[in-house]
């Protein structure tokens, strides 16, 4: 419709709202929470709109909508958001510090590594177990099945009290031929809380993002344990001999994300096991492992990632979302 008369739908449905006694959608959210719609206007070309309605819960679309016409439900965009709370990003500072319950971004590593970031959790044999990557639990390859992982990592202050999980899986690295992950997961301790959804802007989606399903220039985010929640855009995908310099080898990679800071570096040192997410939809897309110094448009160089989907894969896991 045209825009004004989206104005005036919007004006009319907002006095609507208003003359009602008592909460207008069905949703309980508890004192202080949502009771009424949010109303907008949704662009669809030049001088047209529709009228945005966002609803907290399902049940509160049948409430809002009851008595309207099919030529006006055409002319609505509705969607369910849930809940909506003020947004706020964890410092670097208070992502290196001794938290618990656990959850994605908090520092991690093997005793005998510094630090890392705790990526995400999964689901191992039916047990709960933490993802980063096998530098940070498995101490690139020289750590055992069974060696504890402490949080934070041993750079910031963990000690053999800090321990929150067992190594239980990780992919080795192979010289001379191309990998695919460097990846490792460690179960849970049983006494040890975990809060897989806790992340800006709420729990990532169900599903890990097949690569074929990504576009260069779509921007991702992701919470790491030096550089905290950053937003880049993915530079390149399908990255085959990506040479990596660890401390005893360098070893190289096949299939791998690029990804670009927007407004500088995307990662630092630390920010290695952070899992990165496609801002659009919030799916899980990689599992962030290194990075250069230089070459990125924003002047942070660029960071790489193995595809979650195939981290899954390869350490036969089930992403847990929340």
């Amino acid at each position: 419709m045209h825009v004004d008369l989206a104005r005036e739908l919007k004006a009319h449905l907002s006095a609507r709202l208003a003359e009602a006694v008592g909460p207008v959608t069905a949703s309980d959210l508890g004192p202080g929470g949502w009771v009424r719609p949010a109303l907008g206007l949704t662009p669809i070309g030049p001088g047209r709109a529709h009228l945005a309605i966002r609803l907290a819960a399902k049940d509160d679309v049948d409430v809002l909508l009851a008595g309207l016409d099919d030529a006006v439900l055409g002319e609505i965009d509705v969607r369910v958001i849930g809940v909506v709370r003020a947004l706020s990003s964890p410092t670097p500072d208070q992502l290196q510090q001794r938290v618990r319950p656990l959850h994605p971004g908090l520092s991690v590593a093997h005793p005998a590594v510094t630090a890392g970031t705790l990526g995400g959790f999964v689901r191992t044999g039916g047990r709960l177990a933490v993802l980063s990557n096998n530098h940070v639990l498995a101490a690139g390859s020289a750590g055992a099945l069974g060696d504890p992982v402490l949080q934070p990592g041993p750079a910031d202050g963990g000690v053999a009290e800090d321990r929150v999980a067992t190594l239980a899986a990780f992919e080795r690295f192979r010289p001379g031929a191309p990998n695919l992950v460097d990846a490792a997961v460690a179960v849970l301790d049983p006494e040890v809380p975990a809060d897989p959804g806790h992340l800006p802007g709420g729990p990532l989606g169900p599903e890990a993002v097949a690569v074929d399903d990504v576009d260069p220039e779509e921007q991702v985010e992701k919470v790491g344990r030096t550089t905290g929640h950053t937003v880049g855009r993915i530079s390149a995908v399908e990255v085959d001999g990506v040479a990596v310099q660890y401390d005893d080898a360098v070893y190289t990679f096949d299939d791998q994300v690029e990804v670009d800071g927007v407004t500088g570096a995307f990662s630092a040192g630390g920010d290695s096991g952070s899992v990165i997410w496609r801002s659009s939809d919030r799916a899980p897309l990689g599992l962030l492992f290194a990075g250069s110094d230089t070459g990125g448009r924003a002047g942070g160089g660029v960071t790489y990632a193995n595809p979650l989907a195939t981290v899954l894969d390869v350490l036969d896991l089930q992403w847990v979302a929340g």
